[in-house]
């Protein structure tokens, strides 16, 4: 009889057993992201505490001490008059050149990446598959390696240190990871769609324009967000080629940061890098769900 019974007992001893330790296991995954969270979110804290104290609040309190009296001096100051050299009208200027830099070099290098991609999944050209392979190696070639050509390249067409000149920049170093994306993510997509649409007449880009990039929406998102956060961010392009009348906001920031006499302004440093970082910052917190669909939809497959 004892026998019989001993499963019957077990049962609900070992449902237990397993939901504490479920319980566990939940309460380990969130302390473990709680602790990630609060070490990468430690940086931000400090800095906006820091840009809202006055200077002689910083020099005697604790940087991650509240400020007694919030104080947007510093932020007006990054933005409007903060010396980035010879002149002082703040991070501004660098604003606007981002912004002229950015939306022509999101757009082309979006634009063509999707060409290139649609062209090598579904147009199986001779020599397709040694392009790709090429695309490929250009995207773990680092940037210094191609600077002094282009600086000759850009000198000899006249558009270097202009806006056009870092466009085109972006566009060439964006070029591999956007086909890449893009290649992989219409690898993912039937054929039978392509293929119906050839046997009803439609040419390259009437495909391409009519099927292939309404249904592209997930990954353009995923695109867009990777080159402007890695455009905005860039220092190194835009201080080689922009020019000193087009330098980005990065380069700004650091002129700011580098260009303080006397006293060191740890406030003014902080607002401003805050500024700096804004734009990607709210990208990312206004699109991060259609990022990760557009991951889950075939961005690094194949």
């Amino acid at each position: 009889m004892s026998t019989t019974l001993s499963p019957t007992l077990s049962a609900p001893a070992t449902k237990k057993r397993s939901s504490i330790k479920a319980k566990w296991g939940r309460a380990g995954v969130y302390g473990f992201l709680l602790l990630t969270a609060l070490f990468f979110l430690l940086p931000l804290y400090v800095m906006l505490v820091t840009s809202f104290k006055e200077l002689s609040e910083i020099r005697v309190s604790s940087i991650f001490a509240l400020p007694e009296q919030f104080s947007w001096d510093a932020w007006k100051v990054a933005w409007s008059s903060a010396c980035t050299g010879l002149e002082c009208q703040g991070l501004q200027v660098g604003f606007w050149n981002s912004v002229k830099i950015l939306i022509p070099s999101v757009a082309i290098s979006v634009l063509f990446g999707a060409v290139n991609g649609y062209a090598l999944s579904f147009w199986k050209m001779k020599g397709a598959n040694l392009l790709f392979a090429c695309l490929l190696l250009g995207a773990f070639i680092p940037y210094q390696v191609f600077i002094y050509p282009l600086i000759r390249v850009y000198a000899d067409i006249g558009i270097y240190g202009t806006l056009t000149g870092v466009v085109v920049s972006h566009v060439i170093f964006g070029m591999p990871v956007m086909t890449l994306l893009f290649r992989n993510y219409y690898s993912t997509l039937p054929l039978e769609l392509f293929n119906a649409a050839r046997i009803d007449g439609a040419g390259f880009f009437k495909v391409f324009f009519t099927i292939m990039l309404p249904m592209s929406v997930p990954i353009v998102i995923v695109a867009v967000i990777m080159q402007v956060t890695n455009i905005w961010n860039d220092f190194l392009i835009g201080l080689v080629f922009a020019g000193n009348d087009n330098l980005p906001m990065t380069v700004q920031l650091n002129n700011i940061v580098n260009t303080t006499t006397g006293e060191r302004a740890y406030n003014v440093n902080m607002a401003a890098t805050i500024l700096t970082s804004l734009v990607p910052l709210i990208i990312y917190v206004a699109s991060g769900r259609w990022f990760v669909r557009g991951i889950a939809s075939g961005a690094v497959k194949g």
